[in-house]
């Protein structure tokens, strides 16, 4: 596979005149509304036919180039689409034939990806995989129908131009209108930025994987708990994490003490702003473009009714708080009843940033930012699975003491509000391949659990209503009513503390193809064997995620196996051609958590 898909973290290419060009020089007009969006820049209406930033119509040209950008006070250069970060809101019609000239002004090759949407592999967009890529100074031509609706997104491929810039929406409007019709729609794209090199991100990584690791446990936190449970299990706590050599709050490997979060391509203080007038229907379409952030959604006042993710209609389930794991999207209508701004809140799962936006009834509008909720340790669970509770979790749920350190309690199973129940249904023997013993591996799950109600380490009873999978249920229901033919398991494998991910042990480099057969219908079985959370995407097919009791539950393009969790899916192998199948975390599909997937 080329190298400018992805790297296994050697040998990143980067363009030298890249590092030439960050250079001490003010940010040019081309980026205009960086730290702000005009309202009607992600508007869905009429109204934005004319603004740059949106692209509407079946022909479009696309030049992907270098822009001086000063997000942090710092100038450094992007890789832009049409010189705009996010790269131009594309506008589709379901049913229409678009075509994409993109032109690469770079001096590295690049390429675009479309994600989630159905298409041949070879419009697919990933160098080494399905196409050569876009050598420079070169136009490579984009075409195919739009077989689908709803919100998705593009990014690059290449190397690392998705954290340096290369991302954008993609809105398609069905064929029969909305099922949901709105009074304002705009989109949300939620995103990190970093003013230094991903090279260089990684290096630090691979030589200490808690580089920007800043909640780590402290002296104080050993005080607190050797209070509260005594000095002796205060010690073994301690002992436990060490003998492992994990840290306990390993929930990002990039946190805010690194990135600075945007809406829109707004910083916090930037304060992208979308207005609504009392008692309208307002659609927002969150996007998680970001490179390697998970983001905790809010609107502090106001309820959100969840009517889509990936793009796919579900039925309308009303919740206060949502996680979007990188490469996600979901829809969700809001009512605001008060003429007063709300504030749209996406904090990072490490809880050490945040990005911040307005809906406001004018501009100039805000409203109090909410403080960051407290980090929480990684639980047993998380680490064990259901083992950490013997393995038979009937009428068991997780919940957390008055310090916020999560643990296991009794209860109904019932709660609505965020702790997880565990499923009644036996739990089937994981499948260890030999490849996963060995120095690329520091964790094996020999008892995963399998619920899907859990809405992950830090909003686990928060007081909130937590949106989980297990409240996702596609209109329509599944695509196909077979039953699977075959079955293949697959582990998600790392060792933290020498940075390597992978599928059972291998990354991609040693790894050989996976083979769908044209036609069948398949279940994929995934078991997380770490306590990362990792979204995993499979391209150019649907993933039907399965309840524990093997129900049809949530057709999406890309699904979050939380730690220490099983996780199926059924596919319907009907593309045929080469796809990419990865963690959507950028440094860990860079490490080598990639698989080639060959459907014949």
């Amino acid at each position: 596979m080329s190298s400018n898909a992805f790297s296994d973290g050697k040998n990143a290419l980067f363009s030298p005149s890249r590092r030439q060009f960050v250079t001490r020089i003010a940010a040019a007009s081309a980026i205009a509304g960086l730290q702000g969006f005009p309202l009607s820049s992600f508007a869905a209406s009429a109204s934005t036919a004319g603004n740059r930033n949106v692209l509407s119509g079946t022909q479009f040209k696309l030049d992907i180039g270098e822009t001086p950008v000063d997000i942090t006070g710092r100038t450094t250069a992007a890789t832009t689409v049409n010189g705009t970060i996010p790269a131009p809101l594309l506008r589709w019609r379901e049913g229409d034939r678009v075509t994409m000239q993109v032109t690469n002004r770079l001096s590295a090759p690049t390429s675009i990806h479309w994600h989630g949407l159905l298409l041949p592999f070879n419009m697919d967009g990933v160098p080494g995989i399905s196409f050569p890529g876009i050598a420079s100074g070169e136009t490579f031509t984009y075409q195919f129908p739009i077989q689908q609706a709803g919100t998705y997104w593009y990014h690059s491929h290449s190397q690392f131009q998705e954290q340096t810039g290369l991302y954008g929406p993609i809105v398609i409007t069905p064929r029969n209108g909305e099922r949901f019709p709105t009074d304002r729609d705009y989109v949300v794209m939620l995103s990190d930025w970093s003013d230094d090199s991903p090279e260089q991100v990684m290096a630090n990584l691979k030589k200490m994987s808690n580089f920007y690791n800043f909640n780590e446990p402290t002296a104080v936190e050993f005080a607190q708990d050797a209070s509260r449970m005594g000095l002796k299990q205060a010690l073994e706590k301690r002992k436990m994490w060490n003998s492992m050599r994990m840290s306990p709050t390993d929930l990002s490997d990039l946190t805010g003490s690194h990135y600075t979060y945007l809406v829109n391509g707004a910083a916090p203080d930037g304060n992208w702003t979308g207005l609504f007038s009392k008692g309208e229907k307002v659609r927002l379409r969150v996007i998680n473009g970001s490179a390697q952030t998970i983001f905790d959604f809010r609107i502090p006042g106001l309820k959100m009714t969840v009517v889509a993710t990936d793009g796919q209609d579900v039925e309308p389930v009303t919740v206060d708080e949502f996680r979007i794991a990188t490469a996600e999207t979901y829809d969700v209508i809001v009512e605001p009843d008060d003429a007063r701004a709300y504030t749209l809140y996406a904090q990072s799962i490490d809880r050490m940033g945040y990005a911040r936006g307005t809906l406001s009834p004018r501009d100039g509008m805000q409203a109090d930012v909410p403080a960051p909720d407290k980090p929480q340790w990684l639980s047993m669970i998380d680490m064990m699975g259901s083992m950490a509770m013997g393995g038979d979790m009937a009428g068991m749920k997780m919940g957390a003491d008055a310090q916020g350190h999560e643990g296991m309690a009794m209860g109904d199973g019932k709660n609505k509000s965020g702790p997880a129940t565990m499923p009644t249904r036996k739990i089937p023997t994981v499948r260890h391949a030999r490849t996963e013993y060995g120095p690329g591996v520091d964790q094996h799950v020999d008892q995963p659990r399998m619920n899907i109600d859990d809405p992950g380490i830090g909003l686990r009873n928060n007081g909130r209503r937590v949106l989980t999978y297990a409240d996702l249920h596609t209109i329509g229901g599944a695509l196909d009513k077979r039953p699977p033919t075959r079955e293949m398991e697959l582990h998600l494998t790392g060792n933290m503390e020498r940075y390597m991910w992978s599928f059972d042990g291998q990354k991609f480099s040693e790894a050989s193809p996976l083979h769908f057969r044209l036609g069948e219908r398949l279940r994929i079985v995934l078991v997380n064997d770490t306590m990362m959370p990792h979204p995993i995407h499979l391209h150019g097919m649907w993933s039907e995620l399965e309840s524990p009791d093997g129900i049809f539950q949530v057709r999406k393009h890309t699904i979050m196996v939380q730690p220490a969790q099983r996780i199926t899916y059924l596919v319907n192998a009907d593309a045929p051609g080469s796809w990419a199948y990865h963690c959507h975390l950028l440094y860990h599909m860079h490490a080598g958590m990639f698989r080639k997937v060959v459907v014949s």
